[in-house]
């Protein structure tokens, strides 16, 4: 398609001479901008795209892809409908368990929390928890006065394994000088750290027989909770488990829980997408207008190409791949630098926060403790090919206004 001396001819045009360096110039700063612009955006979406699964990951690994409840509130025959509900294809766990809100003291210090009761031999299974124990052990969740805290909340409490942390209720006991409040005191069995700040910070477990008793539930339970192996395709559970479980309690799923969540993130996504996709497009203006001054310089030479029988199609193809070199470079230099950046992005956040001495991803701010990236790689494919497109489609109109260009006018002015 490409004949050697148009290669020769393209290359060439490219080393401008000391005379022709401001185009050179604008050159480089063409394959510059598309080479920071396709970096950019491949490091954007897959920290974008690490940020979702880290955080569906965490969120659904610790709570329940499903929730079964009592059309009531509270649900009695718990070890009843969580044996029904393990029965149903692709469930892999189902745990009664309750779930309140209340005050965490202890050493001067108080904060509020959300504690879960949930079956010490449940609890163990959940490898999210058991994978992620900084002090103690699951083994010491035993009997009514052991609890599981997470790690940042027991660093606010100056709480440590085998300390005690005072739990207030928010129902309070009624007697004849009025509401007290009722509280009870609790062993620190273990501490947690999943590396999430919403759970890592208010998080409370305790066996499920204790949480009954400080929550006043007697026989009862909030809910089960169902994990399955497929959450993404958490719709097609929900019938099955209606039809297993019993068509007369509620199913409550991490969908409808967290659908305003991850909708906010899809469009932030969506948005950034488009906003840095302008990085390229600029970039592909600045080749235009280097091209565009490449066909003005070199009109002479082109009328000599002209008059020594080069064809219209051998001049437009010259110019097109003069300027789809520049594209074409940029586009793997970007690919390259945004590929490197992703792999070795948490250690370049250790390195920047040393040299400033800042936290520059907050887990307050942020949810996670770690700057996550996650490559895509039809996404990567897709940047990689619109970056090529468009530094192409850049290219023609220098490249049509370069082959129609009159030999004769061209000599005759200069």
């Amino acid at each position: 398609m490409f004949r050697a001396y148009e290669w020769l001819i393209a290359v060439r045009y490219l080393r401008a001479r000391r005379a022709e360096g401001f185009i050179s110039v604008i050159a480089w700063f063409s394959l510059l901008g598309i080479a920071l612009g396709v970096a950019t955006l491949i490091i954007v979406m897959a920290v974008m795209n690490g940020f979702r699964a880290e955080l569906l990951g965490r969120i659904l690994a610790l709570s329940g892809h499903v929730v079964v409840q009592a059309q009531g509130g509270r649900l009695a025959d718990y070890d009843a409908v969580a044996a029904r509900a393990r029965q149903v294809p692709g469930v892999v766990l189902a745990t009664p368990l309750i779930e309140g809100q209340a005050m965490a003291m202890a050493n001067g210090q108080a904060s509020g929390a959300l504690v879960r009761g949930i079956k010490p031999a449940d609890l163990a299974a959940r490898a999210i928890i058991r994978d992620s124990l900084v002090g103690g052990s699951l083994a010491d969740l035993a009997g009514g006065d052991a609890v599981l805290l997470g790690a940042r909340l027991a660093r606010k409490l100056g709480l440590s394994p085998g300390d005690v942390v005072t739990l207030v209720a928010p129902q309070a006991t009624v007697t004849p000088i009025g509401q007290v409040p009722r509280l009870n005191s609790y062993r620190v069995a273990a501490l947690f750290d999943i590396g999430m700040f919403e759970y890592d910070s208010a998080f409370i477990f305790m066996p499920l027989e204790a949480a009954q008793i400080f929550f006043r539930y007697g026989g009862t339970v909030s809910g089960v909770e169902v994990f399955v192996a497929l959450p993404d395709r958490i719709a097609d559970y929900r019938p099955r488990l209606a039809a297993t479980v019993g068509a007369e309690h509620r199913y409550f799923d991490w969908q409808q829980a967290h659908a305003h969540f991850f909708n906010a993130l899809q469009v932030e996504r969506n948005v950034m997408f488009l906003i840095l996709t302008l990085i390229i497009l600029v970039a592909a203006f600045n080749i235009i207008s280097s091209l565009i001054m490449l066909v003005k310089d070199k009109a002479r030479q082109i009328a000599i190409l002209r008059t020594m029988g080069a064809t219209k199609g051998a001049i437009q193809r010259i110019f097109f791949l003069a300027g789809s070199a520049v594209g074409a470079i940029g586009t793997v230099c970007g690919l390259a630098l945004g590929v490197a950046f992703c792999q070795n992005i948490e250690t370049l956040r250790r390195l920047l926060e040393g040299l400033t001495g800042r936290e520059l991803f907050a887990a307050e701010i942020y949810f996670l403790s770690k700057l996550p990236a996650k490559l895509d790689l039809g996404e990567t494919v897709t940047i990689t090919l619109m970056a090529l497109l468009l530094t192409f489609l850049a290219t023609l109109y220098p490249a049509w206004r370069a082959a129609r260009m009159d030999p004769v006018d061209a000599l005759r002015n200069e």
